[in-house]
């Protein structure tokens, strides 16, 4: 009986900190952002395919250390290669809007 409780609070803890590497993995991406024209707002929202609506991220915009908080309200982006979709006034806010697409890191808060 006492073997049986050792091996399950092994396997409890194993599975604590397989669980914990991978929520800091996924509250960071690295990866293309591009602008889309969001209708229902004109404020700092973005797109992204997983993160829940509602949610608040930090985009850096990675050519020129600039950044924005923006609150997750669609899904997309639709394109390839590409790991957010953020609003026109995001887009400004980064310096993208004229270049379309910059390199990001994207951390959920």
């Amino acid at each position: 009986m006492a073997c049986e409780v050792l091996w399950m609070k092994k396997y409890v803890i194993a599975i604590g900190v397989v669980c914990s590497f991978t929520g800091l993995a996924s509250a960071t991406e690295t990866g293309l952002a591009s602008f889309y024209h969001y209708s229902r707002s004109n404020g700092l929202v973005a797109a992204h395919r997983t993160l829940p609506f509602g949610s608040k991220v930090r985009v850096t915009n990675l050519d020129n250390g600039l950044t924005a908080v923006v609150t997750i309200m669609d899904r997309g982006p639709f394109v390839r290669g590409r790991i957010i979709d953020v609003s026109a006034p995001a887009a400004v806010a980064l310096g993208f809007r004229q270049a379309g697409l910059a390199h990001v890191r994207v951390e959920q808060l």
